[in-house]
């Protein structure tokens, strides 16, 4: 049986081409992970998942132990076989969930996040021992440690008691995990903006010994120059043989400027989400179909792109699918969006494995 692993394959400055092995299956990195939130990646089958280059897709606890609940999902021998997906999944904690959707009636430091659900107001305590229970029964790939998100916050001192109580939950996470060689957990780095609370985090984590350290509490309104410090500041201090995970980033512009910081995962909403509501990433840069510029316009997104046909389709079809509300522009923008991710990542390893990723990274940085 296949054990958790990760290699460094090779390096172009602090830019890392490498290989996770899972039970599931290989996956090279640096890696973008499509978000299927609810064991599905909106508008996509997972064939057409597979087809783009994906490797890994991404679950959330928060939402699956709300919808459709940890039992059923069991019941049907878990997640791969609920939602028919043979690539491996990490799955989050829920703690940015209960943050950013829930209504959350208090943190605890012994019993954990106490919320109510978004959906239907029935209250859920989460704790770091529940969480890592739920994602066993769910049989993630990965597993995050359960972890306390704050918004972003000036006032440093409520930013080290969320850490303390991070820290706190990532020694339970590890417990509740046990030891499974065929599985990883990941430790959280938290820290807010403050770089040496984000060295102190990672430091308490790499003493723990996690499979892999993830960099959290991202995302959350900063801008990219502060998410790009907060890189810099542990990106000497990361260990060099296990995957560096940042979660919730971003666009390809964040992707890259966190590859040459030496990131080797991402995952993000905005592909899927962007091609629910007309924007594109292309190559050429951002398009939004719903501008009116497009009506006649009768050249294909990107006419490189022989995949799923989809260059077959021009801007003026999509335009008026997107214009009309009809469900196959939501179909067809969020297939090309995630397949533009894969073929931006497939070129990123490419130019990491020549030594070229700089040049690439100065050509495209400000485009896309």
């Amino acid at each position: 049986m296949n054990k958790f692993s990760f290699k460094v394959l090779s390096k172009d400055n602090y830019a890392r081409n490498g290989i996770i092995n899972t039970f599931r299956g290989k996956i090279h990195t640096p890696v973008f992970m499509p978000v299927g939130t609810q064991a599905t990646v909106k508008a996509v089958t997972i064939d057409n998942i597979i087809k783009t280059g994906s490797k890994i897709i991404l679950a959330n606890t928060y939402h699956l132990m709300i919808r459709p609940g940890l039992d059923r999902i069991k019941k049907s021998k878990g997640l791969h076989k609920f939602m028919n997906c043979k690539l491996p999944i990490l799955t989050d904690s829920g703690g940015f969930q209960v943050m950013s959707l829930a209504k959350l009636n208090k943190i605890d430091r012994e019993q954990g996040a106490i919320f109510n659900s978004h959906i239907d107001g029935k209250k859920f305590i989460l704790s770091p021992e529940e969480s890592i229970k739920i994602q066993k029964g769910l049989n993630s790939d990965i597993v995050m440690v359960m972890d306390e998100c704050p918004k972003k916050n000036d006032d440093k001192n409520k930013i080290k008691e969320s850490l303390d109580l991070s820290m706190y939950w990532a020694i339970r996470s590890k417990k509740a995990f046990g030891i499974n060689k065929q599985k990883a957990l990941f430790g959280i780095v938290q820290g807010g903006l403050f770089n040496d609370l984000r060295l102190e985090s990672l430091e308490k984590l790499i003493n723990i010994n996690f499979d892999g350290y993830a960099i959290g509490g991202l995302a959350v309104g900063e801008t990219q120059n502060e998410m790009f410090n907060v890189l810099d500041s542990v990106k000497d201090y990361m260990p060099e043989n296990k995957p560096r995970y940042l979660m919730g980033v971003g666009t390809p512009s964040d992707i890259l400027g966190a590859v040459k910081r030496g990131i080797d995962m991402f995952d993000c909403v905005l592909p899927t989400r962007s091609g629910r509501t007309g924007l594109a990433f292309t190559w050429q840069g951002r398009i939004n179909l719903r501008n009116s510029k497009y009506k006649y316009d009768n050249s294909p997104l990107d006419k490189s792109c022989e995949k799923f046909d989809l260059n077959k389709y021009s801007k003026n079809y999509l335009n008026h699918l997107f214009n009309s509300n009809e469900i196959l522009a939501s179909m067809l923008l969020t297939l090309h969006n995630i397949n533009f991710y894969q073929e931006l990542m497939q070129a990123i390893r490419h130019n990491i494995k020549k030594g070229t990723f700089e040049s690439f990274y100065r050509k495209y940085f400000n485009k896309l």
